[in-house]
């Protein structure tokens, strides 16, 4: 018995394709012949989107990352064709890969298999079969998208302050007065795109999607010609997200009424255009500070990174999410301040401070190994049981293949579990050995921390031997060290 995924994608562009519900409907009966059991929640759909690129398919994605994870909660995923699962070749290939190296199988209830080199071959051409299809489909909807446009058409959603009503963009009132107070700003009280999104934000303005604004947010609305009125197709290249040359873009003037007059929009740009040329080249270097990647925002997450370096040499930091504008608290704080702190916090852990810390331990013993298999196995049986239980309640199983699918489990789980009492009476227990373990690493850290003449990255890689990171409270000026063991 296994635990099987089901998934679904149905794009707008093919008329000869199975409805959702009858992909699930075909899926189910063919994983009740195959002894595969589908859980509700391992039902995975998107809808009206293409197959050729993955990463623009969130549900497939979702599953993806089920899959990988150490516990895979499933061994199959099941589709109606392989052009459902990709239609690109190489996606293809690489996606199933991937999945193979977790044990994880796709099958399609409509194209079987054979095994071996045969069965690879046949993948392989069905894989360039929806490859050329699409390829040709593609192609198609490009020139029909283009005509679309050359007649004051639309091929996406409108930005911020627009919706459609009846194939046309109409002004959303309340969004509208967003986009007009964004361009008042910048325009008229010369503030800059980062100030405007920090504004914005600490007044409770959301974007299109309901998110917080960034400066570079800000500079796309200030950028975007669709509040003038002007329809612009074909600009961009989104396989490598490059700009098309000017001559390549189709662009429609007045095709809807504007947001923005054409003189504050062309000022908009002048302006734009002033502060890229003030705008510093950033250095080259790929020089890593000793407290690279250490540090951690208090308030939104974000690692805070390197801001500038005085004359003098002292290295400041900053929350990434607040030079984007996307975290309302600066969390400034200079190195200077912060190497006395780490050092007398290694002092205190040292001279028998009490020490929290998460233990990662990365050459565990082979008992330890052993219990966490065994462990591993339980936890998943504990799933496999929900699953099958749900099953049932869903109507996908009988009272029957219920009591069966629970038999086979409840044997399985008493044959581990006595597998399990003996392996952890065998096991002593190491938590003293490793604080003792952690302490000798920690004073290796100290000394190499507060040589002076130890180099940056000598001290990065011992600070980050010892701790997963450093949170910064600002508000509160406090640092909290999460330690962790790197055997």
């Amino acid at each position: 018995m296994r635990i099987g995924a089901l998934y679904i994608r149905v794009s707008t562009d093919d008329q000869t394709e199975y409805s959702p519900d009858a992909q699930v409907r075909l899926g189910l009966e063919y994983a009740k012949k195959n002894d595969i059991i589908v859980p509700k929640e391992f039902i995975f759909q998107d809808d009206g989107i293409s197959g050729r690129k993955a990463e623009n398919r969130p549900s497939f994605q979702r599953m993806i990352t089920m899959a990988k994870s150490e516990d895979h909660p499933f061994d199959v995923i099941i589709v109606w064709k392989f052009s459902r699962f990709a239609r690109n070749q190489e996606q293809a290939i690489v996606y199933k890969n991937l999945l193979r190296k977790s044990n994880v199988e796709v099958v399609s209830v409509s194209e079987p298999i054979p095994e071996g080199f045969i069965g690879d071959l046949v993948q392989r051409i069905f894989e360039w079969m929806d490859e050329y299809y699409s390829i040709n489909l593609s192609g198609e909807v490009i020139r029909g998208m283009t005509e679309r446009a050359l007649d004051g058409g639309y091929n996406s959603s409108p930005p911020l302050g627009y919706k459609m009503e009846n194939g046309k963009p109409v002004i959303v009132p309340d969004q509208a007065e967003t986009v007009r107070l964004i361009f008042q700003m910048f325009v008229d009280e010369k503030q800059s795109c980062f100030d405007i999104a920090k504004k914005l934000n600490m007044f409770g303005y959301q974007t299109k999607r309901g998110g917080k604004f960034q400066n570079r947010t800000v500079k796309y609305i200030l950028q975007n010609p669709f509040y003038i009125g002007t329809v612009v197709w074909n600009k961009m290249d989104h396989a490598t997200r490059e700009i098309k040359d000017k001559s390549e873009w189709v662009i429609k003037e007045d095709c809807h009424e504007a947001l923005i007059d054409k003189e504050q929009f062309a000022r908009a740009q002048e302006l734009l255009q002033c502060y890229v040329g003030k705008k510093r080249k950033r250095p080259t270097s790929t020089y890593r500070h000793w407290l690279s990647g250490m540090l951690i925002c208090s308030s939104c997450g974000n690692r805070l990174v390197k801001a500038y370096t005085s004359s003098a040499g002292n290295v400041s930091f900053q929350c990434t999410g607040y030079n984007h504008g996307a975290c309302s608290v600066s969390h400034m704080i200079t190195e200077n301040k912060l190497k006395p702190v780490i050092e007398e916090t290694l002092e205190k852990v040292l001279s028998g401070g009490d020490i929290v810390y998460t233990a990662h331990v990365t050459a565990p013993k082979e008992d330890l190994l052993r219990i966490e298999g065994v462990q591993k196995r339980l936890a998943a049986l504990d799933q496999k049981e929900m699953r099958i239980k749900q099953a049932y309640m869903d109507g996908i199983d009988s009272i029957e293949e219920y009591r069966q699918n629970k038999e086979v489990l409840s044997k399985e789980k008493d044959s581990l579990t006595q597998l399990l009492e003996t392996y952890e009476k065998e096991h002593s227990d190491d938590s003293e050995k490793d604080k003792e373990f952690l302490l000798d690493k920690i004073s290796s850290a100290y000394t190499i921390i507060s040589d002076p003449n130890t180099s940056h990255i000598q001290k990065h890689e011992a600070l980050a031997s010892v701790v997963d990171n450093i949170v910064y409270d600002k508000p509160n000026d406090t640092l909290e060290f999460n330690f962790y063991i790197d055997k």
